[in-house]
């Protein structure tokens, strides 16, 4: 028989490894497309729950919602929380940014003089040069970095409508496709494997929740601090901060340095008051806030998403730090039911 045959086990080991080789090179030659299933699928795991919810919500006399009405809903709240915000930031925040777009030829000639002054530049640069040599000393860098941005961005805004659009698609199939899954698993154990994906849905839409929480708190904290300080622009500031907090690690970095370089323009002492905060901020974000809130909506503990934040972010750079607890939070759920559980049987 072929399972005594040692030639034949052979083979047989070296065709598994052959296939597997080959499914693994082309799972990495299309990672890219991978990482934007997964990130649908997390969205679409996400919004399960209040989709579900609104499906089954009726009027008397009427019927459940067909699942894709209760699917735009949610779509079209989200739309409408974002048009609410926009009209109560946007007036300001645009006046604030044309001022500030105005300001940037004074105030990189108040920072270059303060510098000057000091020692630490020899001599000042104007807007045009200081661009031309942060994007690398040449014109033809400057270009080719400008239209790196603009392509960046381009493919940013399409893939985030194929995220929209590909979420959508999952959450109209959810049923069936779960059905399929579940069946895969014998009939005993199909009831933990049902109990297991509800717990992950809650889990990742919980997530979400607590995404949006951290930016908010950290955008508010930031342009109270910035308004009380008396620096100038702490709307768009704010705004920038609360959007650096959704890039986990390296967000809260970036996002000081604007806040930083205009309350220079103030005086050296407003720049160090600022620079204190957003430090004492990033720490607080870092082992309070980000660990605490994700345990609690979550149900991960801090340690495991302190963890998981640097596994993901020496990974996959910041994608995988903003895919590191949701992915944690998964695992968790896989390693109870299938590992710890039958352990203690």
């Amino acid at each position: 028989m072929a399972a005594s045959d040692p030639r034949a086990l052979i083979r047989y080991a070296l065709a598994g490894l052959a296939l597997t080789v080959a499914f693994l090179w082309a799972a990495y030659l299309v990672r890219g497309a991978l990482l934007l299933i997964y990130i649908s699928g997390l969205v679409a795991i996400g919004l399960s729950p209040v989709v579900t919810r609104l499906e089954r919500r009726r009027f008397r006399g009427t019927k459940p919602l067909p699942r894709w009405v209760a699917i735009l809903e949610v779509y079209l709240l989200l739309a409408v929380v974002i048009v609410l915000v926009a009209v109560l930031v946007m007036p300001p925040l645009i006046e604030q940014a044309r001022a500030f777009w105005t300001a940037i030829p004074g105030l990189l000639d108040s920072a270059q003089t303060w510098l000057v002054q000091r020692g630490l530049l020899t001599h000042k640069l104007s807007v045009g040069e200081a661009v031309q040599q942060a994007a690398g000393g040449s014109g033809s860098d400057a270009v080719s970095t400008v239209v790196g941005a603009i392509s960046g961005f381009v493919g940013g805004v399409f893939g985030f409508l194929t995220i929209l659009i590909l979420a959508f698609y999952l959450l109209l199939d959810s049923r069936g496709m779960f059905k399929h899954f579940v069946a895969l698993f014998p009939k005993s154990e199909r009831g933990r494997v049902e109990d297991a994906s509800r717990r992950i849905s809650s889990k990742v839409s919980a997530w979400l929740a607590g995404q949006l929480a951290l930016a908010a708190i950290i955008g508010t904290t930031a342009g109270l601090a910035l308004w009380l300080m008396n620096v100038p622009y702490f709307y768009v500031l704010a705004l920038i901060a609360g959007l650096g907090e959704m890039i986990p690690v390296v967000g809260p970095i970036l996002s000081a340095i604007p806040a930083v370089g205009v309350a220079l323009t103030v005086s050296p002492a407003t720049a160090l008051f600022v620079a204190i905060f957003f430090l004492v901020q990033q720490q607080v974000e870092n082992h309070v806030l980000v660990p605490k809130v994700m345990e609690r909506q979550v149900g991960v503990s801090a340690g495991i998403v302190i963890i998981a934040l640097l596994l993901g972010g020496s990974l996959l750079g910041i994608v995988g730090a903003i895919l590191a607890v949701p992915t944690a939070a998964i695992l968790q759920v896989v390693f109870q039911e299938f590992i710890a559980e039958p352990a203690d049987e």
